[in-house]
């Protein structure tokens, strides 16, 4: 029998790999995990994280307009864009060193430097070759940016947290949860922010009535969105950048984010030399237990072809896991994955969009409710709040849930538990609600729209 240096060697050190590397070694497997950058990976340094810090540092504008009406005189606030910088890369490098911390304490082997696959069994690291019976790969996603003259003028968001000086104009090209997150973010920092996409409308995927009120709320706090927009070329002017757009218009900016969509990061690796098979996009294509083409090779998070959701990586590791080193194969179940959104206000969605729900159940009641939220009575602020169910109308079970407004993540999460547990509407309507509060609504709507 062959024998092997170790048992489970993880390339990639985000949330999906440390995941995986952590739990195999507690388990009593010999694992070791490579990285090239930073431990934690895109969630950790130049995503989920750093974003929400800064959203945050956002809404402190929006806090400070509305407590007038709450009988508080405030003087002239004012933005130091260096100051928040520097205590985000302080709480990024504590976040490494805890992941470090977590992985040296399993036991984890860690290997600085860029790995890539000698054959199905054999990852290479400069000179050094190791041999391991699985190998997992975990190395996320990348931004990709369409090819456009000018190129070299843009950022991706990955620079948009260490950007200097602060951009007091800022363009942003794309309709994403990414576009729409530093859009928000920028706006509220007090840049003037210029938003494009050559959709339609923001948003590809989540619900209709979700999408036209973001936009609207969006508008309303001053970002220009101009839909059905390209930009042809980017140039750099005395004062800065200049977008020419397909429609002949220009539109100048300090800095031009292009937010279009993220691609596996799988070049380099030499998985296809090893026989591993890629999708269009370049993802790790893998089965039910993760396992690429090649049985000794596996895939979890965002190099692979599911939901980009870190949550959704730590999940698919744990499968991982059981699946090499526990009971044995089991298979995650992504139907009401939950997820949010941070823009201003904020989105929180699980299950169905009304289309996905009409399309697979058929008949369904649709409940929605617009409103001013009670704090904003007071706030002198013009937000708005929406929520929306959607009810299969066989089952009665709830299998949409949306909402636009404050802290909509965190109102979801909780009503994501009862939709995986398979809740009907009457479960929600015979459920008191907690009052003054907007999570109440959801289970005080009582009339279904019409149709």
């Amino acid at each position: 029998m062959r024998t092997f240096d170790f048992d489970l060697f993880v390339i990639g050190g985000g949330s999906g790999g440390v995941r995986a590397a952590r739990m195999s070694a507690q388990r009593g497997a010999r694992v070791a995990l490579a990285e090239c950058a930073e431990l934690g990976g895109t969630c950790v340094n130049v995503g989920c994280i750093p974003k929400k810090l800064y959203s945050y540092a956002a809404g402190y504008a929006e806090s400070f307009e509305e407590a007038a009406g709450f009988g508080w005189r405030l003087g002239e606030p004012r933005f130091d864009w260096n100051r928040l910088k520097a205590n985000r890369a302080r709480e990024i490098t504590r976040l490494n060193g805890v992941y470090r911390g977590l992985l040296e304490g399993a036991g984890v082997t860690l290997i600085q430097g860029w790995a890539q696959l000698a054959d199905a069994q054999t990852v290479q690291i400069g000179e050094k070759k190791h041999t391991a019976r699985h190998v997992l790969v975990a190395t996320g996603g990348m931004p990709f940016v369409p090819e456009v003259a000018g190129r070299e003028h843009l950022v991706v968001s990955d620079a948009m947290f260490d950007l200097d000086p602060f951009p007091k104009r800022l363009l942003v090209v794309g309709g994403g949860y990414i576009a729409c997150e530093f859009a928000s973010i920028f706006n509220g920092l007090g840049a003037q922010v210029t938003q494009l996409y050559r959709g339609a409308h923001l948003l590809n995927g989540f619900d209709e009535d979700l999408r036209q009120f973001l936009a609207k709320e969006m508008t309303r706090t001053g970002i220009d969105i101009r839909f059905n927009c390209e930009i042809d070329m980017i140039t750099r002017t005395d004062s800065g950048l200049c977008a020419l757009l397909s429609r002949g218009q220009r539109v100048e900016a300090d800095t031009i984010l292009y937010a279009t969509g993220r691609v596996p990061n799988t070049q380099g690796l030499g998985l296809e030399a090893a026989g591993v098979a890629l999708d269009e996009r370049g993802g790790v294509v893998v089965d039910a237990h993760y396992r690429s083409s090649v049985p000794s090779v596996l895939a979890v998070g965002d190099v692979s072809t599911r939901q980009q959701l870190t949550p959704v990586a730590l999940a698919e590791a744990m499968v991982v896991v059981d699946t090499l080193f526990g009971k044995g194969p089991r298979q995650l179940d992504y139907e009401f994955t939950p997820t949010a959104v941070f823009t201003h206000p904020n989105i929180g969605t699980c299950g169905y969009t009304e289309a996905a729900a009409r399309a697979k159940f058929g008949k369904v009641s649709v409940f929605s409710s617009e409103f001013k939220a009670l704090r904003h009575t007071l706030s002198g602020s013009g937000e708005r709040t929406f929520m929306k169910l959607i009810v299969e109308h066989a089952s009665d079970r709830v299998v949409g849930l949306h909402m636009v407004g404050p802290d909509a993540g965190e109102v979801v999460q909780g009503f994501a538990v009862a939709m995986r547990a398979g809740a009907t509407k009457a479960m929600f309507d015979s459920t008191i609600g907690i009052h003054p509060t907007v999570a109440e609504e959801f289970v005080t709507m009582r009339e279904p729209m019409p149709g």
